[in-house]
């Protein structure tokens, strides 16, 4: 079975996005985002893939849309949420791997969080404004198998702590 793995960052106040952005500038942690996704198939939303302009090399794009008239070359495009699990399942058994990676946006979050496996979140410490949210995690659902600080880099905006989260059973 393919596990679902979210890999996001959130603010104190829940804040992921900001105008079809992140609201930071965390080069350390997109260097870790990188790794993390690198071999992989990643799921997102059309803002989320527009935001980022092309798909990410070394990774399959998956990206999920009601636009009928969405093209892009080089991703797979999926119509529901179903749809891009199951080409994901796909993608990931054809890479070799057992993970599919959800990398946002907010509404692709909350339709897959009843099915995430494994949380990779990164905790920005700041609060911006923001219009795409993360919900609050349930702590009786999640228990964390992990936790870091890495050093500030000189060219992020903020600090920030790594936790890995499972499902628990």
């Amino acid at each position: 079975m393919t596990e679902i793995v979210f890999v996001l960052a959130v603010a104190r106040n829940g804040v992921i996005g900001a105008a079809g952005g992140l609201p930071w500038r965390l080069p350390s942690d997109l260097k870790r985002f990188r790794e993390a996704t690198w071999g992989r198939p990643m799921i997102m939303g059309r803002k989320t893939f527009q935001s980022i302009g092309k798909p990410l090399p070394g990774r399959e794009s998956i990206v999920v849309t009601r636009d009928a008239s969405f093209h892009a070359e080089g991703v797979h495009v999926a119509r529901d949420i179903d749809e891009a699990v199951a080409i994901g399942a796909e993608r990931a058994a054809a890479m070799g791997v057992g993970e599919v990676m959800v990398i946002g946006g907010g509404e692709i979050y909350r339709a897959l969080l009843p099915r995430a496996d494994r949380i990779v979140l990164t905790e920005v410490d700041i609060a911006p404004a923001g219009d795409a949210t993360f919900p609050k995690l349930d702590d009786s659902v999640w228990r964390e198998v992990s936790r870091s600080a890495p050093e500030r880099g000189p060219r992020d905006e903020a600090a920030f702590t790594i936790r890995v989260l499972e499902r628990k059973q």
